[in-house]
């Protein structure tokens, strides 16, 4: 695996020191709030497990699956919502947890869906944004690393669902992925 990398972009260090620091942030900021931190999976399941894990409060999780990749490497645009939250958000403080922030397109429609559904707020926390793809304008609350323009993997990212269980974020040799 290790040889289908460039390089190694965030150490596994890195990402531990900056999910602590995170996860002190996000505890004060909640602490009187009735957080609900949501998983956008497969993905961001590695960083919410490390994340809730640094949070010193009371939290509940959900998840939820979307899709908008596909097998390729750009978003198709077009969000299609695979599995729903099981919790009904009102009450709840909403931290939408992602592994990147790459076009925007699909925290954009996911701000919009969940907003419909009455809870107290919406924020997100992201692990890695990549902001020269930005095609949707999204507020981030907590970010974690900004990334060049690079196919990344590792830490829950992955090509054709594979790298996810790789400890740090590494950039993929292009040959790997314009190859298929």
């Amino acid at each position: 695996m290790e040889n289908d990398l460039r390089e190694i972009l965030i150490t596994e260090r890195e990402i531990q020191n900056k999910i602590k620091e995170m996860g002190a942030q996000i505890s004060e900021d909640y602490k009187s709030q009735n957080l609900l931190m949501m998983s956008v999976l497969k993905g961001a399941v590695v960083f919410l497990a490390d994340l809730m894990r640094k949070i010193s409060i009371h939290t509940e999780i959900d998840f939820m699956a979307v899709s908008s990749y596909g097998k390729n490497t750009k978003t198709s645009g077009v969000v299609k919502i695979v599995k729903d939250l099981d919790t009904a958000l009102e009450g709840y403080d909403v931290l939408i947890v992602e592994d990147i922030l790459d076009s925007g397109m699909t925290l954009n429609y996911l701000i919009n869906i969940l907003g419909e559904r009455h809870p107290h707020s919406v924020r997100i926390a992201t692990l890695l944004n990549k902001p020269s793809r930005r095609l949707k304008d999204i507020k981030l609350d907590y970010c974690g690393f900004v990334i060049p323009d690079e196919f990344v993997v590792g830490y829950g990212l992955d090509y054709c669902e594979k790298y996810r269980n790789l400890p740090y974020i590494g950039v993929l040799k292009k040959e790997i992925y314009q190859g298929q």
